[in-house]
């Protein structure tokens, strides 16, 4: 893990230079950020593949179902961070649109509060729901 943070500075010396680029040469700059994100996943593939999972000295069996019960375990959790990353995000742009329309329609007829308020309020439940999966999902690991 020391070896990511030992590269944190590396990749955002690497990020601004790439916006510089982009901004400047716009083909060199997409090469720049291409080749950084090619590093970060030989990377990530590199600590997920010598990590400490992948070098317990265990029984064979029991190393068997220990992989077998944490990558579901694992699997789970990424599901859940997907559902609740997915959500929010579609709860913030149907928030965003509703939002405005429904100041434009306050500001013409003040009398249409309650009903704004419901569309955003139903809006914000996509967030909700995506969250209730993710609890789901949790419990189930």
């Amino acid at each position: 893990m020391t070896v990511w943070w030992a590269a944190l500075p590396v990749l955002a010396i690497v990020a601004v230079a790439a916006t510089m680029l982009l901004r400047r040469r716009r083909k060199a700059g997409v090469v720049t950020l291409l080749a950084a994100n090619l590093a970060v996943l030989v990377g990530a593939a590199l600590v997920l593949l010598t990590g400490p999972a992948a070098t317990a000295a265990a029984p064979a069996a029991a190393a068997a179902s220990d992989a077998a019960s944490s990558g579901a375990s694992g699997s789970a959790l990424i599901a859940a961070a997907i559902a609740v990353a997915g959500s929010s995000i579609g709860a913030a742009i149907a928030v965003a649109y509703t939002g405005s329309a429904a100041l434009a329609a306050m500001s013409e007829r003040p009398e249409m509060f309650g009903r704004a308020m419901v569309v955003v309020g139903l809006a914000e439940g996509i967030a909700i729901y995506g969250l209730i999966i993710a609890i789901i999902l949790i419990g189930q690991a």
